[in-house]
């Protein structure tokens, strides 16, 4: 875990696949959500785990932050409310194995990489900071990571029974992995805006889900200037 070198100031790294998904923000921080003492780097890192990566580990490289938040839009395995927003406390990296015979074998599986060995934790990238978690009081779940979305009703069932995710990104566990890697405190915002499945676009809210999103962003901003006697950065 990362140390705060001055616990008066936070440098955090807010980072996004596109910018369209946190541009109401990035428009307040350079307004009312701008703080005399905390700055805020935007990153847009591009779509999918291996851009997210690239992005991150070369930004972190020239300015090491002391809090790293991202944000994005998510399909739901779960029958969750489109514009619900959630945290994810870890994620599976669900096609990066072999689908083979109705099932999915993983590295771990497969005996190609040990389930505990780091940054893992039986097979799952954590995020280890349950106070920064528990900072915008919203439901923590599991993330799954994808470089192709989930539309195949086998594969959907299977997920669902054998991993059981709540929510599919493209770009979380890239994204945990070099946090944890790094040891810097982070915290992963997801906004539902459709259900995992055939990709009937009419039945989508991304709008919805990207206003929520950004609400929610906001709020989790002021959780953390709030914060005045620095318990939360102490905790870090």
């Amino acid at each position: 875990m990362s140390m705060i070198p001055d616990i008066c100031s936070m440098h955090i790294l807010l980072a996004a696949a596109t910018p369209f998904e946190i541009q109401p923000t990035i428009s307040l921080l350079e307004g009312p959500l701008s703080h005399p003492e905390h700055t805020t780097t935007i990153l847009i890192t591009g779509v999918g785990g291996l851009a997210t990566v690239y992005s991150l580990t070369r930004q972190i490289d020239r300015q090491r932050p002391d809090l790293v938040i991202q944000a994005g839009i998510a399909g739901c395995f779960t029958g969750r409310p489109a514009t619900e927003v959630v945290i994810v406390g870890e994620e599976v990296l669900a096609d990066l194995g072999v689908w083979e015979e109705g099932r999915f074998q993983s590295l771990f599986d497969l005996r190609l990489a040990e389930k505990n060995t780091g940054p893992f934790s039986d097979g799952l990238l954590k995020n280890p900071y349950p106070h920064l978690l528990q900072v915008a009081s919203l439901a923590i779940v599991r993330g799954i990571t994808v470089n192709e979305i989930t539309t195949d009703p086998i594969r959907i069932r299977w997920l669902q029974q054998n991993i059981a995710p709540v929510v599919e990104s493209m770009e979380g566990g890239g994204f945990h992995y070099v946090c944890l890697q790094e040891g810097i405190p982070f915290i992963q915002l997801r906004a539902i805006s459709n259900e995992v499945g055939v990709r009937d676009k009419t039945r989508w809210d991304i709008r919805g889900a990207i206003t929520a999103l950004n609400e929610r962003l906001t709020l989790l901003y002021s959780a953390i200037y709030k914060n005045d006697n620095h318990d939360l950065y102490i905790r870090l």
